[in-house]
């Protein structure tokens, strides 16, 4: 443990990875169903008494900001089906020491909060978006709502929100032909296009390493239409390595969980919806903040558990599913993990 900003208390794990990114749930809700987040019948809704409160959450981002974290993002579920949910923007935007707040979304209830969210301090959003086909989109999301997505990118785009960063998971055999159709789409627009391997994460997304396209095929078939360079990424503990295209610039990303894990510079842990932290997207543990909060625990316990908890990680199971498929040895189904509907993403 080291003081390296004023005031602020440095963490590291057993791997010197430094805590410095939160991801924060504020619903396990979604109005979307896309299979290889939202396990449909296997999944229990958590009881609304149980979700934390928006000051709770902030007085977690606060403990959070004085254990190291720099940068938050508000993700779900879908987090815009959270009511008033500027409220908690704002509140979060104010807090000392927060040099990044971002919010990851379906972008179907966007056209109508993005003025507000703005308002509030926030300015740049993550959009989960797998095809612009709306057939295949009805058949992703099991949903018919396509325009309102598009539109609420749109409108994001108008007010000024930036980067706006699309996020597109790529399935063999499902949607590896919306590859270009997602690039011209971006290109068009001036947004940012990240594609992300197809992983296991959950237990419910019948996961096999044959739907999964990797980081070199994708850019395989961007680079045969569009030259790329490879720029890198933005910093250290970046999941996407970033390309520019050659012809006009512009930036495209591929995160590459499976093929080339970056499990060594991830620095980042989860808020789940019901106060759970959580050190790693694929973990089956949690440590439950909810019930010192409400259990009149104080700010000094609350920080020393959030130390404990860090200073103990040892997560690297990106890595260790690499070295198990690279052996022939990994099952999918083999280790139990937190549904992505409830961790967030």
């Amino acid at each position: 443990m080291e003081v390296d900003r004023v005031g602020i208390v440095g963490i590291k794990d057993t791997l010197g990875r430094e805590l410095r990114e939160m991801r924060i749930s504020v619903t396990d809700r979604c109005n979307f169903r896309c299979s290889y987040c939202m396990p449909l019948e296997q999944y229990e809704w958590i009881d609304r008494r149980e979700i934390l409160t928006f000051e709770e959450i902030t007085r977690l981002a606060g403990l959070f900001l004085r254990s190291g974290v720099e940068e938050i993002r508000i993700t779900g579920g879908e987090p815009l089906l959270r009511h008033g949910l500027d409220t908690l923007v704002s509140a979060l935007a104010g807090l000392e020491g927060l040099r990044d707040l971002s919010l990851t979304t379906n972008a179907s209830h966007l056209k109508n909060q993005a003025a507000r969210l703005m308002r509030a301090g926030l300015r740049r959003i993550n959009v989960s978006l797998d095809t612009i086909h709306p057939a295949r989109f009805r058949a992703l999301t099991k949903r018919d709502n396509l325009a309102s997505v598009l539109e609420g990118l749109m409108t994001a785009r108008l007010l000024g929100l930036a980067p706006i960063k699309i996020n597109s998971v790529v399935q063999r055999g499902v949607n590896d032909d919306d590859i270009l159709p997602l690039v011209d789409f971006a290109r068009r627009n001036g947004f940012w296009l990240r594609f992300i391997e197809f992983m296991d994460v959950g237990n419910s997304n019948q996961w096999v390493s044959e739907r999964m396209m990797s980081k070199r095929e994708i850019l395989e078939i961007i680079h045969a239409r569009y030259p790329l360079e490879e720029a890198g990424r933005s910093d250290p503990s970046a999941p996407a390595v970033n390309y520019r295209y050659v012809d006009r610039g512009g930036d495209i990303g591929v995160i590459a969980s499976v093929t080339e894990p970056f499990c060594i510079g991830c620095t980042r842990a989860r808020l789940t919806a019901d106060g759970r932290l959580v050190l790693c997207l694929f973990s089956d543990r949690s440590v439950d903040l909810k019930r010192l909060l409400r259990t009149g625990a104080d700010d000094r316990e609350i920080l020393a558990t959030i130390r404990s908890a860090w200073e103990a990680r040892a997560d690297r199971y990106s890595e260790e599913r690499l070295e198990a498929m690279k052996a022939g040895e990994y099952e999918p189904g083999s280790r139990r993990k937190i549904e992505m509907i409830s961790i967030g993403g």
